[in-house]
């Protein structure tokens, strides 16, 4: 077993000016890297979630969660690793789209459950959402050459079932 484990941390955060640096100060200071990061507002406007990627040994994610504890804006915190969680990410791929292209790309897109949201005599862009690794596929399953572009959202979550993260 890898000693690196992925975890996913969702928090919750008081909307405050400068917390957000402060989570992202706390990591750089410790030299842990974030994967990904995600913040939006909750349905609580004083509040955001913020869900962050990073990897770790089980001792350096403690001490990663023990620190953000300690934040003053940190409101409540939940490693969604360590329970049953649905995981998704948004991606959006711009690719060639002529000749034979067009019809490999469409069906690609099908398969994986994608969107075409734009349609030029060249290009199509893409919709995806699911899990990081369904997303990664999907880019493998292209020709390198046919990608002209790529941007993900970064991995958001919830728990299942009555487990939630509220304040």
């Amino acid at each position: 077993m890898s000693n690196n484990n992925r975890h996913m941390i969702s928090i919750l955060l008081e909307n405050e000016a400068g917390a957000l640096s402060r989570v992202a100060n706390l990591f750089s200071a410790r030299g842990y890297n974030i994967e990904s990061l995600s913040v939006a507002p909750t349905d609580d406007e004083t509040l955001s979630r913020l869900t962050l990627v990073t990897y770790g040994s089980e001792q350096i994610i403690e001490q990663i969660v023990k620190q953000l504890n300690k934040l003053v804006d940190v409101v409540k915190l939940i490693d969604l690793s360590e329970t049953e969680a649905i995981e998704r990410e948004l991606m959006l791929v711009k690719t060639k789209a002529s000749g034979e292209l067009r019809a490999e790309m469409k069906r690609l897109a099908d398969i994986f459950g994608g969107h075409v949201l734009d349609v030029t005599d060249a290009t199509y862009t893409i919709e995806l959402t699911g899990a990081g690794t369904k997303l990664d596929n999907f880019l493998r399953a292209i020709e390198k050459e046919a990608i002209l572009e790529v941007v993900r959202s970064g991995a958001t979550g919830i728990a299942l079932g009555q487990k939630a993260l509220h304040a």
